[in-house]
């Protein structure tokens, strides 16, 4: 599967129509490399001409900024943002919604405007314009399926939709938490903790999330971001449920669908 770069695109006198930010997950998480594979398979087969950064892609800064290093942030940021301007990037996609909330949100203070775009906006735009078809009797025909909201995408951006939207079309049965939407329960990956030691509690809160899924009795946890992922898979083992429910993103789910 050959993945264009920027470098590569601009060497041939070529320039995408979006640039897929893949985000430090995506690229070095194996859990999360997965999602990547499956989003970029989705725009290869719908004939998206897009491209990525590759090594010139630096980590937004996200998980420095929301721990208090504000140095360490603007010192990213600007470097990204120099390598963005000067490609011309106007529309940027990316399948983490921490990557996704700080361009779209963060970086035009520092001098970086452009139409980011989550990636189940994406699909769910390429669904209703026709160009995704799946399988008749897809892989998840039938299936009970409940959607975790991850905070940066719901309450930050108010993003609730687009992502069920797109897993309506796969067939299945659609469950709700009992907390879900704007009242969802965070998975306990943002603001950076995903890289601290937990205060002590009672429970882990992705425990108490996870339990809250498989409360639904689902065959599929779905989620739209790689931390969440992470966060829901540690609890759906710690009730050794494994075997029988998937923690998938949306991407994977259509990439298993498609025609």
């Amino acid at each position: 599967m050959h993945v264009p770069t920027m470098a590569e695109m601009m060497a041939n006198g070529q320039t995408p129509e979006v640039l897929f930010w893949v985000g430090c997950a995506g690229s070095f998480d194996q859990r999360a490399q997965k999602i990547t594979k499956a989003f970029a398979t989705i725009l290869h087969k719908v004939g998206i001409n897009y491209a990525i950064l590759g090594k010139e892609e630096m980590c937004t800064g996200d998980p420095a900024r929301r721990a208090g290093n504000e140095f360490m942030f603007q010192m990213m940021a600007y470097q990204n943002i120099q390598t963005l301007n000067n490609y011309g990037i106007k529309k940027i996609v990316t399948a983490c919604p921490h990557c996704f909330n700080i361009l779209r949100n963060e970086y035009p203070e520092l001098g970086g405007q452009y139409e980011v775009v989550h990636h189940t906006t994406l699909l769910q735009q390429l669904i209703d314009e026709g160009k995704i078809r799946l399988r008749e009797g897809g892989s998840f025909k039938g299936k009970r399926i409940t959607y975790h909201d991850s905070c940066y995408l719901g309450r930050a951006n108010d993003i609730y939709d687009a992502p069920r939207k797109v897993l309506e079309l796969l067939d299945a049965e659609l469950v709700e938490m009992k907390r879900c939407r704007s009242k969802g329960l965070c998975c306990g990956a943002g603001g950076a903790q995903m890289f601290k030691e937990e205060e002590k509690g009672s429970t882990r809160i992705n425990f108490e999330r996870a339990n809250e899924a498989l409360d639904t009795a689902p065959n599929v946890i779905a989620a739209a971001c790689p931390f969440c992922n992470t966060m829901l898979t540690d609890g759906v083992k710690n009730k050794e449920k494994e075997a029988e429910v998937q923690v998938l993103d949306v991407a994977e789910l259509i990439a298993q669908s498609m025609e």
